[in-house]
Protein backbone atom coordinates (compact mmCIF):
# COMPACT_ATOMS: atom_id res chain seq x y z
CA UNK A 1 0.00 0.00 0.00
CA UNK A 2 1.59 3.36 -0.92
CA UNK A 3 1.24 6.89 0.01
CA UNK A 4 -1.61 7.57 -2.25
CA UNK A 5 -3.54 5.44 -1.21
CA UNK A 6 -2.88 5.84 2.76
CA UNK A 7 -4.07 9.65 2.10
CA UNK A 8 -7.46 8.24 0.55
CA UNK A 9 -8.13 6.26 3.93
CA UNK A 10 -7.34 9.78 5.77
CA UNK A 11 -9.73 11.35 4.97
CA UNK A 12 -12.28 12.85 7.33
CA UNK A 13 -14.97 11.08 5.72
CA UNK A 14 -13.29 7.43 7.03
CA UNK A 15 -11.95 8.96 10.05
CA UNK A 16 -14.62 11.40 11.14
CA UNK A 17 -17.47 8.96 12.48
CA UNK A 18 -14.71 7.38 14.17
CA UNK A 19 -13.33 10.66 16.27
CA UNK A 20 -16.98 11.88 16.65
CA UNK A 21 -17.49 8.47 18.35
CA UNK A 22 -14.43 8.61 20.73
CA UNK A 23 -14.65 11.85 21.81
CA UNK A 24 -18.37 11.05 22.77
CA UNK A 25 -17.18 8.18 24.26
CA UNK A 26 -14.53 10.49 26.33
CA UNK A 27 -17.11 12.93 27.33
CA UNK A 28 -20.46 10.26 28.31
CA UNK A 29 -17.18 8.94 30.52
CA UNK A 30 -16.52 12.01 32.52
CA UNK A 31 -19.98 13.45 32.71
CA UNK A 32 -21.08 9.63 33.59
CA UNK A 33 -18.78 9.06 36.32
CA UNK A 34 -19.70 12.56 37.50
CA UNK A 35 -23.12 11.75 37.83
CA UNK A 36 -22.78 8.47 39.74
CA UNK A 37 -20.78 10.13 41.64
CA UNK A 38 -23.16 12.41 42.88
CA UNK A 39 -25.95 9.43 43.07
CA UNK A 40 -24.10 6.84 45.40
CA UNK A 41 -23.52 9.98 47.70
CA UNK A 42 -27.33 10.82 47.53
CA UNK A 43 -28.08 7.55 48.06
CA UNK A 44 -25.52 7.22 51.16
CA UNK A 45 -27.39 10.08 52.46
CA UNK A 46 -30.82 8.65 52.40
CA UNK A 47 -30.00 5.15 53.64
CA UNK A 48 -28.40 6.94 56.63
CA UNK A 49 -31.76 8.62 57.22
CA UNK A 50 -33.66 5.28 57.03
CA UNK A 51 -33.67 2.48 59.47
CA UNK A 52 -31.23 0.18 57.87
CA UNK A 53 -28.51 -1.20 60.06
CA UNK A 54 -25.02 0.98 59.98
CA UNK A 55 -23.14 -2.31 58.97
CA UNK A 56 -25.41 -2.75 55.59
CA UNK A 57 -24.89 0.65 54.25
CA UNK A 58 -21.09 0.10 52.86
CA UNK A 59 -22.34 -2.96 51.46
CA UNK A 60 -25.13 -1.50 50.00
CA UNK A 61 -23.49 1.58 48.55
CA UNK A 62 -20.78 -0.21 46.81
CA UNK A 63 -22.86 -2.52 44.98
CA UNK A 64 -25.01 0.42 43.45
CA UNK A 65 -21.99 2.24 42.94
CA UNK A 66 -20.00 -1.06 40.79
CA UNK A 67 -23.66 -1.26 38.78
CA UNK A 68 -24.15 1.86 37.69
CA UNK A 69 -20.62 1.43 36.55
CA UNK A 70 -20.94 -1.38 35.00
CA UNK A 71 -23.75 -0.15 33.24
CA UNK A 72 -22.06 3.20 31.87
CA UNK A 73 -19.48 1.43 30.57
CA UNK A 74 -21.97 -0.84 28.72
CA UNK A 75 -22.98 2.52 27.04
CA UNK A 76 -19.53 3.70 25.85
CA UNK A 77 -18.75 0.19 24.24
CA UNK A 78 -22.06 0.99 22.20
CA UNK A 79 -21.15 4.54 21.37
CA UNK A 80 -17.56 3.51 20.26
CA UNK A 81 -19.18 0.63 18.04
CA UNK A 82 -18.21 -2.69 20.52
CA UNK A 83 -20.70 -5.29 20.23
CA UNK A 84 -21.89 -5.92 23.92
CA UNK A 85 -23.37 -9.15 23.37
CA UNK A 86 -20.33 -10.33 22.35
CA UNK A 87 -18.80 -8.76 24.67
CA UNK A 88 -22.07 -10.10 27.57
CA UNK A 89 -20.69 -13.51 26.46
CA UNK A 90 -17.14 -13.30 27.02
CA UNK A 91 -17.63 -11.62 30.89
CA UNK A 92 -20.02 -14.04 31.65
CA UNK A 93 -17.68 -16.94 30.14
CA UNK A 94 -14.91 -15.09 32.47
CA UNK A 95 -17.51 -14.44 35.20
CA UNK A 96 -17.95 -18.33 35.46
CA UNK A 97 -14.30 -19.27 35.20
CA UNK A 98 -13.64 -16.82 37.94
CA UNK A 99 -16.54 -18.26 40.16
CA UNK A 100 -15.10 -21.95 39.61
CA UNK A 101 -11.24 -20.43 40.52
CA UNK A 102 -12.98 -18.28 44.03
CA UNK A 103 -15.65 -20.87 45.30
CA UNK A 104 -13.97 -20.38 48.78
CA UNK A 105 -14.42 -16.49 48.25
CA UNK A 106 -17.64 -16.59 46.57
CA UNK A 107 -19.32 -18.39 49.87
CA UNK A 108 -17.24 -16.08 52.44
CA UNK A 109 -18.97 -13.80 50.01
CA UNK A 110 -22.74 -15.02 50.53
CA UNK A 111 -22.13 -15.69 53.87
CA UNK A 112 -21.24 -11.70 54.53
CA UNK A 113 -24.50 -11.31 52.79
CA UNK A 114 -25.99 -13.21 55.28
CA UNK A 115 -24.29 -11.54 58.06
CA UNK A 116 -25.00 -7.46 56.77
CA UNK A 117 -28.99 -8.73 56.80
CA UNK A 118 -29.92 -10.24 59.32
CA UNK A 119 -27.34 -9.37 61.67
CA UNK A 120 -26.19 -12.17 63.91
CA UNK A 121 -23.96 -9.55 65.74
CA UNK A 122 -22.89 -6.26 64.98
CA UNK A 123 -19.92 -3.77 65.27
CA UNK A 124 -19.03 -2.90 68.85
CA UNK A 125 -20.41 -6.32 70.23
CA UNK A 126 -18.49 -9.04 71.82
CA UNK A 127 -18.36 -12.34 70.54
CA UNK A 128 -16.37 -16.04 70.97
CA UNK A 129 -16.06 -18.27 68.02
CA UNK A 130 -14.44 -21.46 67.88
CA UNK A 131 -12.35 -20.30 70.64
CA UNK A 132 -11.48 -16.69 69.32
CA UNK A 133 -13.11 -14.11 71.48
CA UNK A 134 -13.36 -10.67 71.08
CA UNK A 135 -15.27 -7.61 70.10
CA UNK A 136 -16.18 -6.34 66.58
CA UNK A 137 -14.23 -3.76 64.98
CA UNK A 138 -15.74 -4.14 61.37
CA UNK A 139 -17.84 -6.30 59.10
CA UNK A 140 -17.00 -6.75 55.40
CA UNK A 141 -18.17 -8.48 52.36
CA UNK A 142 -15.74 -10.94 53.27
CA UNK A 143 -14.09 -11.35 56.53
CA UNK A 144 -14.72 -9.79 60.09
CA UNK A 145 -12.16 -8.34 62.11
CA UNK A 146 -12.33 -8.69 65.86
CA UNK A 147 -10.27 -7.04 68.28
CA UNK A 148 -9.02 -9.10 71.24
CA UNK A 149 -8.41 -7.94 74.84
CA UNK A 150 -5.06 -8.06 74.01
CA UNK A 151 -5.34 -5.76 70.91
CA UNK A 152 -4.96 -8.53 68.44
CA UNK A 153 -6.66 -8.42 65.28
CA UNK A 154 -8.08 -11.06 64.35
CA UNK A 155 -9.10 -11.12 60.18
CA UNK A 156 -11.86 -14.13 60.35
CA UNK A 157 -13.38 -15.59 56.65
CA UNK A 158 -17.12 -14.97 56.81
CA UNK A 159 -18.10 -18.67 55.48
CA UNK A 160 -16.06 -19.81 58.85
CA UNK A 161 -18.60 -18.15 61.23
CA UNK A 162 -21.95 -18.95 59.31
CA UNK A 163 -20.74 -22.51 59.51
CA UNK A 164 -19.74 -22.65 63.13
CA UNK A 165 -21.69 -21.77 66.71
CA UNK A 166 -21.09 -18.07 67.27
CA UNK A 167 -21.40 -16.93 71.45
CA UNK A 168 -22.52 -13.58 71.38
CA UNK A 169 -21.91 -12.17 74.56
CA UNK A 170 -23.53 -8.30 73.87
CA UNK A 171 -26.76 -9.38 72.80
CA UNK A 172 -28.35 -9.47 76.60
CA UNK A 173 -26.38 -6.37 77.07
CA UNK A 174 -24.03 -8.50 80.07
CA UNK A 175 -21.85 -11.71 80.50
CA UNK A 176 -21.12 -13.82 83.28
CA UNK A 177 -17.28 -13.94 84.64
CA UNK A 178 -16.55 -17.69 85.60
CA UNK A 179 -13.90 -17.26 88.07
CA UNK A 180 -12.31 -20.25 90.25
CA UNK A 181 -10.86 -20.00 93.98
CA UNK A 182 -9.51 -22.51 96.04
CA UNK A 183 -10.57 -22.79 99.91
CA UNK A 184 -9.33 -25.43 102.24
CA UNK A 185 -10.98 -28.14 103.38
CA UNK A 186 -10.46 -26.48 107.03
CA UNK A 187 -12.25 -23.56 106.43
CA UNK A 188 -16.34 -22.84 106.45
CA UNK A 189 -17.66 -22.61 103.26
CA UNK A 190 -20.76 -19.94 104.95
CA UNK A 191 -17.65 -17.81 106.15
CA UNK A 192 -15.87 -17.94 102.96
CA UNK A 193 -18.88 -17.27 100.32
CA UNK A 194 -19.84 -14.14 103.01
CA UNK A 195 -16.36 -12.97 102.55
CA UNK A 196 -16.62 -13.35 98.48
CA UNK A 197 -20.36 -12.18 98.38
CA UNK A 198 -18.82 -9.03 100.11
CA UNK A 199 -16.31 -8.67 97.92
CA UNK A 200 -18.63 -8.81 94.70
CA UNK A 201 -20.76 -6.08 96.44
CA UNK A 202 -17.84 -3.73 96.76
CA UNK A 203 -16.61 -3.78 92.97
CA UNK A 204 -17.60 -1.40 91.25
CA UNK A 205 -18.34 -2.37 87.88
CA UNK A 206 -19.77 -6.04 89.08
CA UNK A 207 -23.86 -5.91 88.46
CA UNK A 208 -25.63 -7.06 91.21
CA UNK A 209 -28.68 -7.87 89.21
CA UNK A 210 -28.76 -10.58 88.14
CA UNK A 211 -27.26 -11.56 91.68
CA UNK A 212 -23.55 -13.40 91.16
CA UNK A 213 -23.23 -17.05 91.61
CA UNK A 214 -21.41 -18.52 94.43
CA UNK A 215 -21.09 -22.65 94.69
CA UNK A 216 -18.89 -25.47 95.31
CA UNK A 217 -17.68 -26.49 92.03
CA UNK A 218 -15.47 -29.91 93.49
CA UNK A 219 -13.43 -31.27 95.78
CA UNK A 220 -9.90 -31.76 94.93
CA UNK A 221 -7.08 -33.43 96.32
CA UNK A 222 -5.90 -30.84 98.79
CA UNK A 223 -8.34 -27.82 98.46
CA UNK A 224 -12.74 -27.12 97.60
CA UNK A 225 -13.35 -24.97 94.08
CA UNK A 226 -15.01 -22.96 94.21
CA UNK A 227 -17.41 -21.25 91.61
CA UNK A 228 -17.22 -17.72 91.30
CA UNK A 229 -19.86 -16.12 88.63
CA UNK A 230 -21.14 -12.31 88.66
CA UNK A 231 -22.35 -10.57 85.81
CA UNK A 232 -20.93 -7.52 83.79
CA UNK A 233 -20.82 -5.48 80.83
CA UNK A 234 -18.79 -7.04 77.96
CA UNK A 235 -16.74 -3.72 77.97
CA UNK A 236 -15.23 -4.09 81.43
CA UNK A 237 -14.55 -7.93 81.08
CA UNK A 238 -11.01 -8.08 81.68
CA UNK A 239 -10.59 -4.68 84.02
CA UNK A 240 -13.56 -6.61 86.33
CA UNK A 241 -12.39 -10.10 86.17
CA UNK A 242 -8.63 -8.95 87.43
CA UNK A 243 -9.87 -6.65 90.17
CA UNK A 244 -12.35 -9.22 91.62
CA UNK A 245 -9.87 -11.87 91.59
CA UNK A 246 -7.19 -9.15 93.58
CA UNK A 247 -10.15 -8.08 95.97
CA UNK A 248 -10.81 -11.82 97.11
CA UNK A 249 -7.15 -12.34 97.48
CA UNK A 250 -7.01 -9.29 99.93
CA UNK A 251 -9.90 -10.34 101.49
CA UNK A 252 -9.22 -13.56 102.67
CA UNK A 253 -5.74 -12.25 104.37
CA UNK A 254 -7.68 -9.43 106.03
CA UNK A 255 -10.19 -12.58 107.34
CA UNK A 256 -7.20 -15.03 108.30
CA UNK A 257 -8.51 -17.48 104.97
CA UNK A 258 -5.95 -20.57 105.27
CA UNK A 259 -5.20 -22.22 101.82
CA UNK A 260 -4.02 -25.69 100.87
CA UNK A 261 -0.94 -25.77 98.99
CA UNK A 262 -0.35 -28.32 96.23
CA UNK A 263 2.68 -29.20 97.92
CA UNK A 264 0.84 -30.96 101.07
CA UNK A 265 -2.11 -30.58 103.24
CA UNK A 266 -0.30 -28.05 105.30
CA UNK A 267 -2.42 -24.88 106.14
CA UNK A 268 -0.14 -21.78 105.36
CA UNK A 269 -1.19 -18.06 105.57
CA UNK A 270 -2.33 -15.67 102.81
CA UNK A 271 0.25 -12.79 102.34
CA UNK A 272 -1.03 -9.12 101.78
Amino acid sequence: MDFSTIQEYLTWENIGPAVSNFALAVVTLVIGLWIVKRLVRLLRKTIEKSSISEDVIPFLVSIVDIGLKVLLLFSIAEIVGIETTSFIAILGAAAFAIGLALQGSLGNFAAGVIILLFRPYRIGDWIEMDGNFGKVEEIQIFHTFIITPGQKTLIIPNGEIISNVVTNYSTKGMVRIELEVAMSYAESFPKVEKIIQQVLKETPKVLQSPNPEIGILQYDTHYIVLGVRPFIRPDDFWEVKFDVNRRIKNAFHEHNVKMAYSEGVELGDIGA
